[in-house]
């Protein structure tokens, strides 16, 4: 995890939850630290459960435009980034991670079917690492049989991968394009590439359903969790997106 990384972590529960509860415990003499050791405690349980977590996923994902106007069909398709991974040392090197991966493919299959040009769009994230754009078309290119028309490797969170992008495209007279991410992270995308002067159409990647109400879905689970750090985070990201945009 990179220093960058850890203010969003502190913001974003659960990590807060359990440094409130850690703090709680240390002072829980008093009445302030009772208050914070229950507040932290709650907060981890409720968001270990997974009708909360997907609830707050499949939340995210309502409402998308997925459907592209005909009369300004999009011109192009622009596939984010996610992760890279360091490769095994007789590879050498990075790779795309599993959400680039997962994203490369959705964006892959939607070349095919509309036979559009692709733009990869993600700046260096480790140092003495490349941009992880270029390392998508490596991928595409060796594992999909598909060439990348653009790169954009400058950026380092999604408002950037939209305002590059943007400025990229419209040197070639684009804009109006397919934006492939996953599901989780499309609306806080599409609200950036809005706010950079693009019409996007969502591509979503492994879309949620809403979780069924279900006795097992009220059990506590360390995947739960996860899915809520996700779904708040991107929430959290919508608001602060909207009022910069």
């Amino acid at each position: 995890m990179s220093l960058a990384a850890l203010p969003t972590l502190l913001v974003v529960p659960p990590l807060n939850c359990l440094l409130a509860s850690c703090l709680g415990a240390v002072f829980r003499r008093r009445r302030a630290g009772r208050i914070l050791l229950a507040a932290g405690l709650s907060g981890l349980t409720i968001l270990s459960i997974p009708l909360v977590s997907g609830t707050l996923m499949a939340s995210l994902e309502t409402g998308l435009p997925v459907t592209p106007d005909d009369a300004d069909p999009p011109q192009a398709i622009v596939i984010l980034s996610g992760d890279i991974v360091e490769l095994q040392k007789a590879e050498g090197g990075f790779g795309v991670g599993h959400l680039t991966l997962e994203r490369e493919r959705a964006g892959a299959r939607l070349a095919r079917a509309t036979g559009l040009p692709i733009l990869a769009s993600g700046g260096r994230i480790r140092p003495g690492a490349p941009s992880i754009a270029s390392l998508m078309a490596d991928s595409l290119q060796q594992d999909f049989g598909l060439p990348t028309l653009w790169l954009e490797q400058a950026s380092k969170d999604t408002w950037q991968n939209a305002a590059d992008s943007a400025a990229v495209l419209r040197a070639s007279h684009i804009d109006t394009v397919y934006v492939v991410t996953h599901a989780w992270h499309m609306r806080r995308a599409l609200i950036a590439f809005r706010a950079a002067g693009l019409r996007a159409v969502a591509a979503p990647v492994d879309p949620e359903r809403w979780p069924p109400l279900a006795p097992r879905m009220l059990v506590p689970s360390v995947s739960a969790w996860q899915q809520s750090y996700y779904g708040l985070h991107e929430w959290i990201g919508c608001l602060w997106y909207s009022l910069r945009a």
